[in-house]
């Protein structure tokens, strides 16, 4: 595990902060939010998660990706649901909800593709996703962006940890998924809730999701609060959700996921 001690004084200040906004009848997306609004403005760094050699956990809490925004807000947000807020209780779930089968075991045990880290965390018990209520279409796709672009991850330099890769390619384009076309928001809109994940869809080949956030409810409609590479940090958008789709062509539509309400009885985290 690697992280500094400026990680360990923002996770103890986050906790303060959202315990001091919140309490345990407070619903999992709104404290979704309350989490998420606390980094605003914290700057944006890509491919956060990307280091030179061995794979291990990266603990950063001082920028983020779109990903490790969004995955960070979850983990925040149910740890204090169910009141497991050591620093510990947080690395350990960070470990669980960032790799497949919740263990640290090379660069392609990292959960890459965004719709393999959805699918993968509803079976953990961390998501749900709406395809459960019958919206969206299906989402069918060769997903092969990683391997077909070798040189751009260092990870992917051994032939071993390449042939991994492509076999949890294959395993994540036959999956079921579904999503929302942008053409359709409208009429799925009502659906969505203030603190769900927002996964946004992509024509570009080999790609599945290109960008995530969080749904945040503002008086002019739901907009979008993520971390942003273009204004290089945490922000919520300034247009609505719908106009941020229709504004950019290469994004298809969304996938949403919702976080769990954790019970104390609820041994995932």
């Amino acid at each position: 595990m690697t992280y500094q001690s400026e990680d360990i004084e923002i996770y103890n200040d986050i906790i303060e902060t959202v315990l001091r906004k919140s309490s345990k009848a407070t619903p999992i997306g709104d404290l979704m939010i309350i989490v998420g609004t606390y980094f605003l403005g914290f700057p944006y760094r890509g491919n956060t998660l990307e280091e030179e050699g061995a794979e291990r956990l990266v603990i950063n809490l001082r920028q983020f990706d779109c990903f490790t925004f969004v995955e960070n807000t979850v983990v925040l947000a149910q740890l204090i649901k169910k009141g497991k807020i050591s620093f510990n209780d947080y690395a350990a779930a960070i470990k669980r909800i960032r790799y497949r089968s919740g263990r640290v075991s090379g660069y392609p045990s990292r959960l890459h593709y965004f719709s393999d880290w959805l699918a993968d965390n509803e079976k953990k018990g961390f998501v749900r996703l709406i395809r459960h209520e019958n919206v969206g279409k299906p989402f069918h796709k060769e997903i092969n962006f990683m391997t077909t672009h070798r040189d751009d991850y260092h990870g992917l330099s051994s032939d071993k940890s390449f042939k991994k890769m492509a076999v949890f390619e294959k395993n994540l384009s036959e999956k079921p998924l579904y999503y929302i076309p942008k053409a359709e928001f409208k009429q799925y809109e009502d659906v969505i809730e203030h603190g769900d994940i927002i996964a946004v869809t992509t024509g570009i080949e080999g790609l599945d999701v290109m960008h995530v956030g969080l749904a945040i409810f503002l008086a002019r409609g739901i907009h979008l609060l993520h971390a942003s590479e273009i204004e290089k940090q945490v922000v919520i958008s300034d247009t609505s959700l719908f106009e941020y789709l229709s504004e950019r062509k290469a994004m298809t539509g969304i996938m949403v996921g919702r976080v769990r309400e954790v019970c104390q009885s609820d041994d995932n985290l």
